[in-house]
């Protein structure tokens, strides 16, 4: 599958004739919602884990030199948390050209994390496969923070995309195991740059 996943993902109709969409977001989404919503709620998708295993050629990193962000991969006992955003469809044009870098949208179920009511609903997430142009899969948490460390790309350092994800994590109550070790890599790679 190519870079740019627009137009796979302009051609979804499970929503169709809906008022309203819920979007689940798990990285960037969660801090950086530019774009207009009806209703916000903190969630929870299962069977799920984020992993920083996606390439970031056209935000936080360029062809040449890709940064890292995050995507979703299987595993049966998770529990990823986020951010649900309940959108008017035409919400979802900005929203491809943004994620278009391998990501499609993809049918999910979302349980609320608040007392109000739905406590779940179906909605859309975007998930980018191992099956996709940027994809750079898993790799030594060290290894990814250096990658994370050096890239930069059209929406700034890969690094403010980690240390903002794991700081909105952290003020939600939520643990990422992975995402907080990327975070200690990357202030220890700071801390051993600053005594050079």
């Amino acid at each position: 599958m190519s870079f740019d996943t627009t137009a796979y993902n302009r051609q979804m109709t499970h929503f169709d004739g809906h008022d309203s969409v819920w979007l689940f977001g798990y990285g960037s989404l969660i801090w950086k919602a530019d774009f207009d919503y009806l209703e916000r709620r903190p969630a929870a998708i299962h069977g799920w884990s984020r992993r920083f295993w996606q390439g970031s050629h056209d935000h936080r990193g360029t062809p040449e030199a890709p940064g890292r962000v995050v995507t979703l991969v299987e595993q049966a006992d998770a529990v990823c948390h986020g951010m649900a955003y309940r959108i008017a469809p035409r919400v979802f044009e900005p929203l491809d050209i943004r994620e278009k870098n391998g990501y499609l949208r993809v049918v999910t179920r979302m349980d609320f994390m608040d007392d109000a009511t739905p406590p779940m609903a179906e909605g859309v997430v975007y998930l980018a496969g191992a099956d996709n142009a940027a994809y750079l899969g898993p790799a030594p948490e060290a290894e990814i923070a250096r990658q994370i460390a050096a890239s930069h790309g059209p929406s700034g350092p890969n690094r403010d995309y980690l240390l903002n994800l794991a700081q909105a994590l952290r003020e939600l109550g939520w643990d990422d195991a992975h995402v907080f070790a990327l975070e200690r890599e990357l202030h220890a790679l700071e801390v051993t740059s600053e005594r050079d």
